[in-house]
């Protein structure tokens, strides 16, 4: 039973769009499993008929919606934004994307409401925040976890959904009337909006766990797409600033209610350096020229927030936790082509911590802000790549530094991008 996952192997922005769109069209269905509206997948069409490529930035549909053979399935792991879902849904119609037929929604996938919004920026004003998106996607994870949520299913029942957002008001109101000094959230209001959406997604709604399941016994390709990074994820990331779902690939089979033994491939997706946005320690974090020319050569804004992300070299012992979390058994190395003017490229291989060099990656804050990395250097190609398709046309040196990053963790690099492109992706043969 054929499903691949595709997992970011750094702290999110790798580029997993690209690749899930890319390896898209060798599959029949694509599947989001978890996360919500603060993940942008950006996607750059081809052009057609001489006319300029497009870009689309995805937050919840799958990357895989623009080959018209796939069905994209948003499972139950996601927190669904009616509002950012809707507006999806319009502008790909606009651009001649159809959906229809090819977009199911889980029945079990939770909501986020509109006081789940309001709560995340309360959270963001204290003296703890984490640098969210401010999406409610915290909020929403949080009544999922008190089994207070809201789910697809509960907005074909008025009376139903009715009770349950009286019930989460009682408190929430009065929070927000202190924090905002605000009227309450009207319960009527709320329940018109939220079944106004209910009839315009009623068609894609479904128990895509059956779906799946009858998919995989016809020997359908499935390709599971995540969102955020492994060193985001709420158990194994760098707690507490991490998301509120889990981005690794265990998070694959609980999001979308699929087995372990359904799984046989699993790729991570990786910068050919390193970004965070938000806070939380960085141990090869840029604060000088270098950091900033890596942040305008590779455009590194957050696609959902524009926030500028913090940027550094590649972090090896941070990747290596990632592939044995996740048990990545393939590399795809993204934005190559930034790093082609620099004179020096730096690989951190390890962390010198209270005196004693290391080179596991501590997950607890405490140790991570003290480590020092240790880095090696490679010398720049100093040419232009972007043009490039085949790997072996790759500049000698830039070859080098991709058999070196492959050699150090131990893993097989698969794939290249030197650009946001499809047709900038090179596969590269087994080394």
């Amino acid at each position: 039973m054929p499903v691949q996952i595709i997992v970011g192997a750094q702290w999110g922005d790798e580029g997993k769009g690209k690749i899930v769109d890319h390896l898209s069209e060798n599959v029949d269905i694509v599947a989001r499993y978890q996360g919500g509206a603060n993940a942008g997948h950006t996607v750059i069409l081809p052009p057609v008929g001489g006319k300029t490529p497009q870009q689309f930035i995805l937050h919840l549909i799958p990357s895989g919606i623009f080959h018209r053979h796939a069905v994209c399935v948003i499972g139950n792991g996601v927190v669904l934004d009616p509002v950012a879902l809707m507006d999806e849904i319009h502008k790909l119609r606009d651009a001649g994307v159809s959906v229809e037929g090819r977009l199911l929604i889980s029945h079990n996938a939770h909501l986020i409401m509109p006081y789940h919004k309001m709560l995340d920026a309360i959270h963001e004003k204290g003296d703890q925040k984490i640098g969210t998106t401010g999406r409610g996607i915290g909020p929403s994870y949080i009544d999922k976890y008190t089994r207070t949520g809201i789910r697809v299913v509960d907005l074909l029942d008025r009376d139903v959904l009715c009770r349950k957002l009286k019930r989460n008001l009682e408190h929430t109101n009065e929070l927000l009337k202190k924090m905002y000094d605000s009227k309450e959230l009207d319960v009527e209001r709320i329940v018109a909006e939220y079944q106004e959406f209910d009839r315009s997604i009623d068609g894609y709604v479904t128990d895509t766990v059956d779906y799946l399941h009858r998919a995989l016994a016809k020997k359908k390709r499935v390709l599971a797409e995540g969102a955020q990074g492994a060193l985001l994820d709420v158990d194994h990331g760098t707690y507490p600033y991490v998301t509120s779902s889990n981005p690794t690939s265990g998070g694959a089979c609980t999001g979308l209610g699929i087995p372990p033994t359904a799984v046989n491939s699993i790729v991570g997706v990786v910068k050919a350096y390193s970004t965070r946005v938000g806070n939380g320690p960085f141990p090869t974090e840029l604060l000088d020229t270098t950091g900033d020319r890596l942040r305008t050569v590779g455009g590194e804004f957050g696609s959902t927030t524009g926030r500028p992300r913090r940027c550094g070299w590649l972090d090896l012992a941070s990747l290596s936790y990632s592939i044995r979390v996740n048990g990545i058994q393939r590399l795809a190395i993204t934005k190559l082509d930034v790093l082609d003017d620099f004179d020096e490229i730096r690989v951190c291989t390890g962390y010198v911590i209270a005196g004693t060099m290391v080179s596991r990656f501590p997950t607890d804050v405490q140790t991570l802000e003290k480590a020092k990395p240790v880095y090696k250097s490679f010398r720049g190609w100093k040419e232009k790549t972007s043009d490039v398709r085949r790997f072996r046309d790759l500049p000698p040196r830039a070859q080098a530094y991709v058999r070196a990053v492959e050699r150090l963790l131990h893993t097989n690099v698969w794939m290249v991008s030197v650009g946001a492109r499809r047709d900038q992706t090179l596969a590269v043969p087994r080394g």
